[in-house]
């Protein structure tokens, strides 16, 4: 039984050694530490995107209005002149 003791103790002293030493006898090697930055948020613009759309709709219309052709009011037709041309004139 003695042996069987002695067998049993110095297994565990060996196993406590080992996980004492496991990494080994160098110094640590410390990380540095981890900087999270925040980041930066892109420049906002000074100008909306929908007043940008609704500028060009409304250019759009303005310009559909101004060169629309009205075709309520009558053609005016050219009349011929009926006179017959003076004498002395070359035309």
């Amino acid at each position: 039984m003695r042996i069987t003791t002695t067998l049993a103790t110095a297994a565990a002293l060996a196993v406590a050694g080992m996980s004492a030493t496991a990494g080994g006898l160098a110094d640590e090697i410390m990380e540095a530490p981890v900087v999270v930055a925040e980041p930066v948020a892109p420049a906002a613009s000074s100008i909306s995107p929908t007043v940008i759309v609704l500028g060009v709709v409304a250019a759009l219309l303005i310009a559909a209005a101004v060169s629309d052709d009205d075709d309520d009011e009558p053609e005016v037709e050219e009349v011929e002149d009926s006179e017959p041309p003076l004498e002395g004139s070359s035309f």
